[in-house]
């Protein structure tokens, strides 16, 4: 009898993951403080639970894919919350972005139940979670994982088990890190080569075939140079995600000298467009200060994925 799985937190990313559930022939429960956010869910086949403890009662595993760990707290720890539903043999699956610290404390709370947790936040951008063609990390013991790999493969295509409870948080949070400071980078190099009277198609070809290309310039460059700076992510979420850095470097005694200046420069971002602005838009600091506009004409509009949706899965090999 295959599990039956609750989703909670249907935003841009959760709401594509659990759609890939759907699609995939899970049993699937749904919830969210916006309940319009499940509508189309609902209307495909999933259920809705009332509350997050209604939902551990009723499923096997429950996954939430939140805005932050205070959130995921709330989630777990409310009277009707995840804790007052779970009990052995079910598991539950944190995929938001969160403090590694925080994700043991919950994990801790779980394991009293009798209950599993297991951290697997994903990486690839909202196009790629609405693909299933996204990246997971997974932090939990292998037996769990074994268990919960058919799962994780109905929403991601690259699947890394990357050891214990926490782990996959710690490397989540650097890979974001290292998004961020490579957004800052190209917002620079982009205006430099307009600057220079460089043609912004020819730009983009030379870093895509070159030593400088990323999968971020492959994505945000595009949305940057389309002019649509939708990448659906946001300034607030990006200072979250290095304040979690920073944090993460903190606490090991790491004295760092970029992540400060990257933390720095998105917070000023968020002050000047406001939180709920587009990250991409980093790059209006650059341009108002020289007056340049950063567009290619003739740039395709929509966002190509030079990694269309493929079908199965892989599993990375941990080293």
């Amino acid at each position: 009898m295959s599990p039956r799985v609750g989703f909670i937190g249907l935003g841009n990313v959760g709401g594509k993951l659990a759609g890939s559930l759907l699609r995939n022939g899970v049993d699937l429960i749904v919830h969210d403080l916006d309940r319009s956010a499940a509508r189309s869910l609902v209307d495909a086949g999933a259920a809705w639970a009332d509350n997050p403890r209604a939902m551990a009662e009723a499923c096997d595993v429950v996954i939430t894919c939140l805005p932050s760990p205070a959130v995921s707290a709330a989630v777990l720890e409310a009277d009707d919350g995840l804790l007052a539903g779970l009990g052995p043999g079910k598991v539950w699956a944190e995929m938001s972005t969160t403090d590694e610290s925080e994700v043991r404390r919950l994990g801790s709370l779980v394991a009293a139940t009798g209950a599993t947790a297991m951290d697997c936040p994903v990486s690839g951008g909202c196009h790629r979670a609405a693909t299933g063609n996204i990246a997971i990390f997974a932090g939990c013991d292998r037996a769990t994982f074994e268990r919960i790999l058919p799962i994780l493969s109905a929403m991601g295509r690259r699947i890394l088990h990357t050891g214990p409870l926490g782990s996959a948080t710690v490397l989540k949070v650097v890979t974001n890190y290292l998004a961020s400071a490579n957004l800052l980078s190209l917002c620079e190099a982009l205006v430099i080569a307009s600057a220079a009277g460089m043609d912004l198609n020819t730009t983009y070809e030379a870093i895509r075939v070159s030593s400088g290309n990323s999968f971020v310039h492959e994505t945000e460059s595009q949305v940057i140079l389309n002019g649509s700076r939708n990448i659906n992510f946001t300034m607030d979420l990006v200072v979250k995600d290095m304040g979690l850095f920073q944090s993460l470097a903190e606490r090991a005694g790491v004295p760092l000298e970029l992540s400060p200046l990257i933390l720095d420069i998105f917070g000023d971002a968020q002050e000047r467009y406001g939180s709920r602005e587009w990250s991409p838009n980093v790059i209006r600091r650059l341009e108002e200060r020289t007056g340049l506009k950063i567009r290619a004409p003739g740039f395709p509009a929509e966002l190509i994925d030079d990694e269309p949706e493929k079908p199965g899965y892989e599993v990375c090999p941990r080293r």
